[in-house]
C-alpha cells in the first residue's frame, strides 16, 4: 500500500487551478505498489494535460509504460521503499524512480523460454529521451525525461 503522497495536498490544489507541477508518491515497495505507481502517473497526467495536451497521444502511454518498468523493477531487484517523482519540464515530463538498491540497472537478453523479462529496461531507453542512473550510498535515482 502506498504511503501518503507528501505532494497530495499540492497537487488537489493545482488541480483547481490547473497548474500541475509535480508529484511525489512513497511506496512501501510491495507488489500492488507497482499498480498504485501507475495510477498515481495517470493522476499527475490527467491534471497535467488539462492546461498542457501531450503534443501526441502517445506520449501519454509512453510515460505510464515507463512508469510501471521502473517501478516493477524497484519491487524485483530493489526491495524496500521506492519513490516516485514527477515533474513538467519545458518541453517534456521529468520521472524520478528512487529505490533501495545502489547497483544500476543492466540490460539483459530477452529469453521468452525462461519466462519473459529482460526487455523492461530496454523500453525505458527506447521510450526516453533521456535516462541516468545516480547512485548514492543506501540506493539510487533513475532519472527519466520523456517527451510530452
Amino acid at each position: 500500500m502506498a504511503s501518503e503522497p507528501r505532494g497530495e495536498d499540492a497537487l488537489a490544489h493545482h488541480r483547481h487551478d490547473e497548474d500541475v507541477k509535480s508529484l511525489t508518491v512513497a511506496f512501501s515497495g510491495e507488489l500492488p505498489d507497482v499498480t498504485d505507481a501507475r495510477l498515481a502517473a495517470e493522476e499527475f497526467l490527467s491534471a497535467l494535460s488539462r492546461p498542457t495536451p501531450p503534443s501526441a497521444p502517445e506520449h501519454w502511454d509512453d510515460i505510464l509504460l515507463v512508469v510501471t518498468e521502473l517501478a516493477a523493477n524497484a519491487v524485483q531487484y530493489a526491495p524496500g521503499p521506492f519513490e516516485l517523482r514527477m515533474r513538467r519540464t519545458f518541453d517534456g515530463v521529468h520521472v524520478t524512480m528512487s529505490d533501495s538498491n545502489p547497483k544500476p540497472p543492466a540490460p539483459r537478453p530477452f529469453q521468452p523460454s525462461r519466462g519473459g523479462g529482460g526487455i523492461g529496461w530496454h523500453l525505458v531507453h527506447t521510450l526516453s529521451d533521456q535516462v541516468s542512473v545516480v547512485g548514492r550510498s543506501d540506493g539510487k535515482d533513475i532519472h527519466v525525461f520523456l517527451p510530452w
